[in-house]
């Protein structure tokens, strides 16, 4: 449960701000609605909300979004050793509750090594347990946001909270020289570039960052080899 109550904190924070932007930038409630549930991505969802509201193209926000959630194609080859075994049914709705949070959390819980047998039942439903609260937490949030983003003040910081919550709980993952790599450079684009037009700069960001982290690794399996 002490695992757990980070996760949630962060996820809650997100989902209150997501849901609140949602409908500041001109969404109606049903759409904002819709776009928590079915889209269920707050990185992609806070990416494309501003260029939305300043009308970009819809294949550039789409491209945003694909971009930005590229990373759960690294989760999914992650998740896999661990949940083969499942019926497909199964694992496109643990794929559908999976979350940045869940997947760290799960990783870090069982090791992540190099080559993990499948899940047994105590593991499914301790990651499908994680999930699903994972998911109610950020729906009621974000419908809370939805519905009283008139109501909410800017300055409760509740962005800044959930910055702190993910911090937390990422920091101790980043343990290699890519992965810190990456998402120093990734902060350092994304702030340069800030007044790009369209708000560009998280896009930007991300994919400096991702190069500079496939770079990286590409450097150090070159000096292994050359050992």
């Amino acid at each position: 449960m002490r695992s757990v109550v980070p996760a949630l904190i962060a996820t809650g924070a997100w989902a209150l701000v997501t849901g609140v932007a949602t409908v500041r930038i001109g969404l109606d409630v049903g759409p904002a609605l819709a776009m928590s549930a079915f889209v269920y991505a707050g990185s992609a969802q806070l990416a494309s909300l501003p260029l939305m509201a300043a009308g970009a193209p819809v294949w550039l926000i789409l491209l945003t979004a694909t971009i930005v959630n590229m990373r759960f194609v690294i989760f999914s080859a992650g998740l896999h050793p661990y949940f083969r075994h499942l019926s497909l049914t199964r694992r496109l709705i643990l794929g559908y509750l999976t979350s940045d949070l869940g997947y760290l959390l799960v990783i870090r819980r069982w090791g992540g090594g190099a080559h993990p047998g499948p899940a047994d039942t105590r593991q499914v439903w301790f990651f499908l347990g994680l999930a699903v609260a994972n998911w109610l937490t950020w729906q009621s949030m974000s419908v809370v946001g939805i519905l009283l983003a008139d109501r909410i003040p800017t300055n409760w910081g509740m962005d800044f909270i959930g910055v702190l919550a993910l911090i937390t709980l990422v920091a101790p993952s980043l343990t290699d020289s890519p992965s810190l790599v990456g998402v120093l450079v990734a902060s350092i684009v994304a702030v340069l570039a800030h007044d790009l037009p369209m708000k560009l700069s998280v896009l930007v960001g991300v994919l400096a960052g991702v190069a500079a982290a496939i770079v990286t690794e590409m450097v150090r399996e070159r000096r292994g080899a050359a050992r």
